[in-house]
């Protein structure tokens, strides 16, 4: 079994604070993606360049503690990449890509942090800005190499995938145009697309349960006025390996509320059915997906690559 982790982290240090690490070291991930890291290289070397004993790589924002991106694996990859190749984005510390190569096959891991158009106009434009320039890139990727993406993306893709849709639709994360790029992108003829939402894959109706972010303001985490902005996308490619019955591990966690300081929120709720603990502010989302060949607990010591499910 390989499994993979989706973490936001909404800062380092106040997610290790909380106890994120403990709970890395009992679920035993091979990877997770991290969102939201909120530190420089500074602040994690010596602290967090390890967690729950897998070595980690990012992505750094210039400005201090903002966005931010990371991967933390147990197996070593074969290449690391920071960034996409955009000017503009690669100061904000979104994205960074692990390459588990062999000579039979390419395989990346990628934790992507998309912006937030929630502040105002000019965000939202850049928001625009970015995933004009993202779609290209992963279509040149899905041509030359296999990868599984996480991250938030900030975009709730249909109507069930927000509580209320309806007052939402001239909202940053429910506009048009940004479910329209998320159509374009998950397409299953079109040459523009030919990703897989896995979550929608596995539970194509969900609606109440499938929400990984709430406000802060009212009583939206209480009354479950949540969105679902984070997600697990794959080529579907990799319909022989990943598993038709992906396990999602459900864990206990209060409900009682965090509030980060400032405008935006970032409160995460544990969910029954896509395996969520929310420490405070930060989520996971875990699933495990079957390997062929040897178990993993034999690949640890086998060259790199290895493990990688066929």
């Amino acid at each position: 079994m390989f499994k993979l982790t989706s973490l936001n982290l909404n800062g380092i240090r106040s997610a290790t604070s909380k106890g994120v690490e403990p709970w890395i070291a009992s679920m035993r991930p091979d990877c997770i993606c991290v969102q939201e890291v909120k530190a420089q290289a500074a602040d994690i070397a010596t602290r967090f360049e390890q967690l729950a004993g897998m070595n980690g790589h990012f992505h750094f924002a210039q400005k201090k503690g903002y966005s931010g991106v990371g991967i933390y694996t147990r197996h070593e990859p074969s290449e690391v990449i920071a960034g996409y190749g955009s000017p503009e984005f690669d100061a904000e510390g979104r994205y960074i890509e692990l390459r588990f190569d062999t000579p039979a096959r390419k395989l990346s891991i990628i934790s992507a942090y998309f912006p937030s158009g929630s502040s105002g106009e000019e965000r939202q434009l850049a928001k625009f800005r970015f995933l004009e320039e993202f779609h290209p890139h992963l279509m040149a990727a899905k041509g030359q190499r296999e990868f599984i993406l996480c991250g938030d993306i900030n975009i709730a893709h249909q109507q069930i995938d927000l509580k209320n849709w309806r007052s939402n639709q001239k909202n940053s994360g429910f506009l048009p145009e940004e479910r329209a790029w998320m159509t374009k992108l998950l397409h299953t003829t079109d040459a523009g697309g030919g990703l897989v939402d896995v979550y929608r894959q596995l539970q194509p109706t969900a609606t109440d349960t499938a929400y990984t972010w709430w406000s802060n303001r009212g009583q939206a985490y209480a009354n479950n006025v949540g969105w679902r902005l984070d997600y697990i996308l794959r080529q579907k490619t990799h319909d022989n390996w990943v598993c038709p019955n992906l396990v999602f591990t459900p864990t206990a966690a209060s409900r009682r509320s965090v509030k980060p300081k400032g405008i935006a929120s970032n409160v995460r709720r544990p969910q029954r059915v896509f395996g969520v603990r929310r420490m405070g502010m930060s989520w996971m989302k875990t699933w495990h997906c079957r390997t062929l060949g040897s178990p993993l607990s034999r690949a640890r010591t086998q060259p790199k690559g290895h493990w990688l499910p066929s």
